[in-house]
């Protein structure tokens, strides 16, 4: 307890913000051992995700200290007199961390600018690499977390968030940051008014030329709108109806339970409009706009899409309008394995990285693969389950990130281009399930208070991993912390069945859950709705024995 109570009071003495120095000061007043260990025994680790925690006193927690030692610690990591791009959400803090990363920076003899308001997250990323001469960017978000989270991502100069060996680095750097309060601090940096760079590469995707849509859009308290709004405007399709409730930035987001648009109940304001207004489509963006959730009405309803329908859909309608041998989509572990049928049909080049749009990114760059006849690949697609998506034409893709306003864009347009042939989003999702067979996937998510139960899970899975798993024998058992192919080591566990099922059991990277990715492969004979039937049967049997599997 002297140990911890010590750190807090160094802590105290170099906190510049008045509000966490109260939140600390009444916690050693009261004595309370128990929030000084939550707060001082252990402590924000940063990685390729950057940061992302609960706001508060202490280095477990985001603050102003520990967003300064990152920014020193990202500073000791680039070369002098650099140009960083500085972005941030609407969430609370996140303005004043924009701008001591500047100041931080500054002091360090590099050259930051910050945006100056609150801007989604494709468009800092777009930003970063479309100068020459800028090394870095960072964007200060916790995404769809919580109202009480904050975080910082970092991407280099390429536009896509680090890698290893660069997070270790920063990491080591920021270990050696001494107190704040001594870091030498610049001003006057300049401030960018605008997305306009980002609006005029994402408004000329070409890929297709068919407008006529009706949609209804939620940013779900986040800073998509009016970037939304204008990409539409400009890309000449008719102006999306927005979800009054959730219109404006909103860092308390208070119409939803949990501001990501796959949780249950996220959607229902916006398939209420949708309905009253007899809408072809509901397309929301998470808080930072990165992500994009998709629902259509269909004959018992609307229905949301998932992650992996909406991939599958996005990358034909891509690899439809792009053209060569060059071309490569990516996707990750975790995702169908539809998209390997599809880039085989479509005969262009396909890669399966490990989790995470930084993975996909880099999958046909360097370290990378190349074409047959020795060039680099062009990512024209790239997508992740978690509703991320990058869509690319003929120049490749536009964002070396998830972009939820591009991909909002392709999937108005490929609605569109159904819709004048009569047919929906549905009818597509058919359709290639005639082609490709039925791909049907879901999610087994536990959370938890204790990360040692997650540990001692995957430990469980490995020393004795299952034999059978909804009654489908596993063929294959991969342990990613040992990989044998072209994958970095990783903490998963990958099954792969008979028949082409397969289940991925990681821990999250970004939240206590550790997560089970589900895929059954069925081939359509017959009636599409019957097979989607047992699809979703033989799903809800590998959840019970994957559930029992964990203990």
């Amino acid at each position: 307890m002297s140990d911890l109570r010590a750190r807090a009071q160094e802590w105290l003495g170099q906190d510049p913000d008045p509000r966490t120095r109260a939140e600390l000061r009444a916690i050693l007043d009261a004595g309370d051992g128990a929030a000084l260990a939550d707060r001082f025994g252990t402590r924000l680790e940063f990685g390729t995700a950057g940061l992302r925690g609960e706001l508060g006193a202490g280095p477990n927690r985001m603050n102003r200290v520990t967003v300064m030692r990152a920014a020193a610690g990202l500073g000791a990591r680039l070369p002098a007199g650099g140009r960083v791009i500085i972005g941030f959400d609407a969430r609370h803090g996140s303005r004043r961390f924009a701008d001591d990363t500047a100041a931080v920076l500054s002091g360090a003899g590099l050259r930051p600018e910050v945006f100056a308001d609150p801007v989604p997250t494709p468009v800092l990323a777009h930003f970063t690499r479309a100068f020459d001469d800028v090394v870095a960017g960072v964007m200060v978000t916790a995404s769809h977390n919580p109202p009480r989270d904050n975080g910082y991502k970092v991407y280099w100069a390429d536009g896509a968030q680090i890698v290893p060996p660069t997070d270790a680095e920063i990491s080591a750097a920021i270990d050696a940051v001494g107190r704040v309060d001594e870091l030498p601090l610049g001003e006057g940096w300049p401030v960018h008014d605008g997305a306009g760079l980002y609006l005029d590469a994402v408004s000329s995707l070409r890929l297709g030329g068919d407008r006529d849509v009706s949609i209804v859009y939620t940013p779900l308290h986040g800073v998509g709108r009016d970037v939304l709004l204008t990409a539409f405007e400009r890309a000449g399709f008719p102006a999306p109806a927005v979800v009054p409730e959730q219109a404006e930035p909103d860092p308390d987001f208070p119409t939803v339970d949990f501001p990501n648009p796959e949780e249950p109940g996220a959607l229902d304001l916006a398939l209420g409009l949708a309905e009253a207004r007899g809408a072809d489509l509901v397309i929301a963006n998470d808080p930072d706009a990165d992500r994009c959730a998709v629902a259509v009405p269909g004959p018992s309803g609307w229905r949301a899409l998932t992650g992996d329908e909406v991939g599958g859909l996005l990358a034909e309608h891509v690899l439809r309008h792009t053209t060569g041998d060059d071309r490569l989509v990516a996707t990750t572990i975790v995702s169908s394995s539809l998209l390997r049928s599809i880039a085989a049909a479509h005969r262009v080049r396909f890669a399966e990285t490990l989790t995470g749009f930084k993975w996909i990114m880099k999958a046909g760059g360097a370290p990378g693969g190349s074409s047959p006849h020795g060039e680099p690949d062009r990512l024209v697609f790239g997508y992740e389950e978690a509703l991320g998506y990058s869509v690319g034409d003929d120049r490749g893709v536009l964002v070396n990130d998830k972009d939820g306003i591009g991909a909002a864009l392709a999937v108005a347009a490929l609605a569109a281009g159904a819709r004048r042939d009569g047919r929906t989003l549905l009818d597509l999702l058919d359709a290639q399930a005639r082609r490709y067979g039925l791909h049907a996937t879901s999610q087994l998510s536990v959370r938890v208070e204790d990360l040692s139960l997650i540990t001692a899970a995957m430990a469980r899975l490995r020393s004795d991993p299952p034999r059978e798993l909804g009654g489908r024998r596993v063929e294959s058992f991969d342990d990613l912390a040992r990989p044998t192919g072209d994958l970095p080591p990783t903490d998963g566990l990958r099954f792969r069945l008979a028949g082409g099922s397969r289940v991925v059991v990681r821990p999250s990277g970004t939240e206590p859950k550790l997560k089970c990715y589900l895929e059954v492969v069925l081939p359509v004979d017959g009636d599409v709705a019957e097979v989607r039937a047992r699809a979703a049967a033989d799903l809800e049997a590998l959840r019970a024995d994957v559930s029992a599997a964990l203990g």
